[in-house]
């Protein structure tokens, strides 16, 4: 952004702030105590004093699927980029989610409780440690460590193993007796942030994650019948896989059309990968939050590539990997790379920013960095709507760093949204109205506390809503409003501005707010802030000849768009649309005009983005 962009911007917001009266967002004390130290700024941006700790991974494990023991070493540089000395490191063992005895807040068959991780060996710098310098609590472990001082880094060597899941199936596990999707398999350091210091929630199953961005240098070694796909590259598919399907991978790296890389024959011939016994498949990511793998000796792949930036020519490799008896899958490699292109050039419109996305034919409807784990499903449209869904994500979280276990809403509203918009680039014939009507059931009820309320505090219809829809609504109306142009100017200042980064709702809010040059409070604490229900009626029609006056009342209290349908008696209809705008001012009222050249059959208020709790009075018949 050039420095005469910035005054312009500036002065836009200044003006628009002196015209209204202005509205505040309430900021918790945690919240405040950032920008008093310069980490995080009033106006959105990263503060000059912010900061960010990261860690690099090699790991080495080896995973049996008759046992489903997975065991290997994990080696961390971990780096103190914070002003704090450390004297003791948080780990996540996410894996003791299906460990005797651990807190959970979703059901877990007896066969699938496990002893959890067990930690063989641990050094510090090279020095074993014994069991004493740890203490393991459900999915949390703390370390004690040797000062570690700002700007300084620490080495851990950790040698461990656990039991896969074999049902029970909560974003990992094993899919069928020949494929493993395989998510949180490592001991990984918690988050240390500007806002909490240690990340100590713990997993409990139903709300998600928070991680750094670090570096990943992942081998896995599998039997040699199995093949596997990973987070990152794959630095040496010639001495996994046998020369013609290295060739196939390379060709559908630079070619659109769909490259079949395993098909039906070549799973019969049984000839794909280049040693009998085992392999070792190296994977190497950066900048990344998380590394999965996933891994099967009977699946399918299909692949194609596409130019994401056409500024530098920077392709994106897009891959389906499914059991060939799921048939709707053959089609999932042209959803998935129709999500793509949409959100390179499209929605959010920014350039897809990593190197390869894998849908693996699962058994859960998950995302991770570079893969989403997906159940198949018998609808096209279901199949659509999942796959944009969880590719969706790629941006958030995992290209802006939210923290999803506490703010959920930035990242599965942006899914939502992004659901919404792109089904229908796809398929036309797709109308997505995913979660809305679920809002509208819970709208005011004891279930619906504000949006920015902890995800940690939420569960049930709850959790889903506050999650999911509502927030979804509320980028969609600003979106509405803004137009276009100025909605993507404003979301591209946030993603640009935080990006690899560990942004919160108060950067975001401040962040839209800078880059759209308006002040949007008003929405933000109607929507995001405050109890309420959105609650429109047609409460009053005047007629005058040909002429129509039409009351909307808003009996609600949440900003909702005004969408108004006329129907004539010749089958015709006629729209007229009013974004949130119309209620910025506080008003209970808009007024509609609109002159009939034809008998009016009925009014109807609403279209399925509309959120409203009570649609009784939403009709209009003529008499």
């Amino acid at each position: 952004m050039t420095n005469r962009f910035k005054i312009i911007l500036l002065l836009a917001v200044s003006a628009s702030v002196n015209g209204y009266a202005q509205t505040t967002l309430p900021v918790p004390v945690n919240i405040q105590a950032t920008y008093n130290k310069s980490t995080r700024t009033p106006t959105g941006e990263p503060g000059k004093k912010y900061w960010q700790n990261r860690a690099d991974y090699t790991i080495k494990v080896n995973f049996d699927p008759n046992s489903r023991l997975l065991s290997g070493t994990v080696s961390v540089d971990y780096i103190n980029n914070s002003p704090d000395t450390l004297k003791e490191v948080g780990f996540k063992l996410y894996p003791n989610l299906y460990k005797k005895g651990s807190e959970r807040n979703m059901p877990v068959l007896p066969d699938d409780i496990t002893d959890g991780v067990k930690i063989q060996q641990l050094s510090i710098n090279q020095q074993p440690q014994t069991e004493k310098q740890w203490a393991i609590d459900g999915t949390n472990m703390v370390l004690k460590t040797p000062a570690i001082l700002p700007q300084h880094s620490i080495h851990f060597d950790i040698t461990y193993s656990y039991t896969l899941n074999k049902t029970s199936h909560i974003r990992t596990g094993q899919v069928d007796s020949g494929a493993f999707f395989i998510a949180y398999f490592f001991p990984r350091i918690a988050v240390y942030d500007d806002i909490d210091g240690w990340n100590q929630q713990h997993y409990l199953g139903v709300q998600e994650f928070y991680n750094d961005f670090c570096h990943f240098n992942a081998e896995i070694t599998v039997p040699g019948d199995y093949e596997v796909w990973a987070t990152g590259n794959l630095k040496n598919a010639p001495e996994v896989l046998n020369d013609k399907f290295v060739k196939r991978i390379a060709s559908a790296t630079q070619n659109d059309k769909v490259t079949d890389i395993f098909t039906e024959d070549d799973l019969k011939a049984g000839a794909i990968t280049a040693n009998k016994t085992a392999n070792t498949w190296k994977f190497e990511a950066d900048s990344v939050t998380d590394l999965a793998f996933a891994t099967s000796n009977h699946y399918l792949w299909q692949a194609s590539s596409l130019v994401v930036d056409p500024k530098t020519g920077r392709r994106t490799r897009v891959d389906a990997v499914f059991n060939q008896n799921h048939k709707d899958y053959f089609e999932v490699i042209n959803y998935a790379r129709k999500t793509v292109e949409a959100m390179s050039y499209q929605f959010p419109k920014w350039p897809y920013p990593y190197p390869h996305e894998t849908v693996f034919d699962g058994l859960d409807q998950m995302e991770y960095p570079m893969m989403v784990n997906d159940n198949p499903e018998q609808k096209a449209e279901d199949g659509i709507e999942l796959t944009d869904h969880e590719i969706f994500h790629t941006m958030f979280p995992f290209y802006m760093g939210v923290n999803e276990t506490k703010y959920a809403w930035m990242d599965e509203g942006w899914a939502t949204i992004g659901e919404w918009v792109i089904s229908s680039i796809i398929d036309p014939k797709v109308t997505d109205t995913f979660a809305i009507e679920g809002y509208e059931n819970n709208a005011g009820t004891e279930n619906d506390p504000p949006i920015i309320t902890l995800s940690t505090f939420l569960e049930g219809s709850a959790y889903e809503t506050n999650s999911y829809p509502k927030p979804g609504l509320g980028y969609l109306y600003i979106k509405d409003m803004l137009g276009d142009e100025v909605f993507t100017r404003a979301l591209h200042n946030y993603i640009s501005l935080w990006h690899g980064k560990h942004p919160m709702p108060y950067d975001f809010f401040n962040c839209m707010n800078q880059g759209a040059g308006e002040n949007l409070n008003w929405f933000w604490k109607k929507w995001f802030f405050d109890n309420g229900v959105p609650d429109q009626a047609i409460s009053k029609v005047d007629i005058a000849g040909k002429q129509y006056t039409v009351t909307i009342t808003n009996i609600g209290t949440k900003p909702v768009p005004v969408d108004l349908t006329i129907s004539y008696s010749d089958g015709s209809t006629q729209r007229i649309h009013r974004t949130i705008a119309c209620w910025k001012d506080g008003n209970k009222t808009v007024t509609l005009n609109f002159t009939a050249n034809k008998k009016v059959e009925k009014l109807v208020l609403g279209n399925g983005f509309d959120a409203d709790a009570n649609k009784d009075d939403n009709i209009w018949v003529a008499q």
